[in-house]
């Protein structure tokens, strides 16, 4: 019997790119899946190479972020498939710009879909998975933008930070209705990372069929999206019964469990923390323990540099 025999998946933007690979190994592992993009060829097209493969699967054309698209998923689930016991939040657009540039159009169409389309359809499937009674299984996606910032994505990053918040609430609300509600990182050649010059000959051998060179895939924790589906399917199983609460990165040779905020330093002054007490204090209480921001990355290999695009 296979790992999800008789299980009803959801994947949101998984027309194509991550979100396709997710969808194929849910099915792949038994799941009837529904697909969902916004582009309604690329929906069906990935719901057509799922039932190819032997797998069953229906497309739902909708943008993800409204109420009535997390019902309209739910119930096709339920009509077609008869019941719905894992969700995968996937759907997400990109308006990337510096803070004094990005308009509110670029946040508030970025935080819809990644922040508002996750609650909304998360929502949506736990009311089902509660009145089912049978438990289920909540996934969303983060980022490592989400964790540690970067620049020119103001948006997106309080999008991704804000995913895994809630997915920490929802461990707690869940947790007696045998729902589990976890965070996925993933790190992959996608669109976006293939417009990235560091990445250039990772991106370059991906598109040839070829293995990546080992320094991405081990030393940075980048690979493909395959690479990512594997524990997308863990946690949908019930071997994962256990887990919930978690940002779990994955890429590459790599997954990492990311840690939960935590006080770094703590220091205590009787009376309180005055303006000159700070200024006397702060910088021999924290100066040396003040937290780094964004990813940095180590030098390419003389053998994996790539010239600048336009250089």
């Amino acid at each position: 019997m296979s790992l999800l025999e008789g299980k009803v998946a959801i994947v949101t933007g998984s027309g194509r790119g991550l979100g396709l690979a997710y969808a194929h190994e849910l099915a792949r592992q038994g799941a009837a899946v529904v697909v969902n993009d916004v582009d309604r060829e690329i929906a069906e097209a990935a719901a057509s190479a799922i039932a190819e493969a032997g797998g069953r699967a229906v497309a739902v054309t909708a943008p993800v972020g409204p109420t009535e698209t997390a019902r309209l998923l739910v119930q096709t689930a339920v009509t077609e498939f008869g019941r719905l016991d894992i969700l995968v939040t996937n759907a997400g657009v990109l308006r990337d710009t510096v803070l004094w540039k990005m308009s509110d159009d670029d946040f508030d169409t970025v935080i819809g879909v990644h922040l508002r389309g996750t609650f909304t359809c998360v929502r949506e499937a736990v009311v089902h998975m509660r009145e089912q009674g049978e438990g289920g299984r909540i996934i969303c996606i983060g980022s490592p933008t989400g964790q540690r910032g970067n620049f020119g994505q103001t948006n997106y990053a309080a999008a991704k930070a804000g995913i895994v918040g809630m997915v920490r609430t929802w461990a707690l609300e869940l947790g007696r209705a045998n729902i589990t509600a976890n965070a996925v990182v993933p790190v992959a050649a996608t669109a976006m990372t293939a417009t990235v010059p560091y990445f250039a000959a990772a991106v370059e051998a991906d598109e040839k069929g070829e293995a990546m060179p080992a320094f991405f895939r081990h030393d940075l924790g980048f690979g493909t999206s395959d690479d990512v589906a594997g524990l997308i399917a863990y946690l949908a199983s019930d071997a994962a019964a256990d887990v919930t609460g978690q940002a779990i990165g994955v890429g590459g040779d790599r997954v990492q469990l990311w840690s939960h905020p935590e006080a770094v330093v703590t220091a205590y002054r009787e009376g309180g923390w005055s303006y000159e007490a700070l200024e006397a204090d702060f910088p021999a209480e924290f100066g040396g323990q003040l937290q780094s921001v964004g990813e940095k990355f180590p030098p390419l290999p003389e053998d994996l540099q790539r010239p600048a695009p336009n250089a």
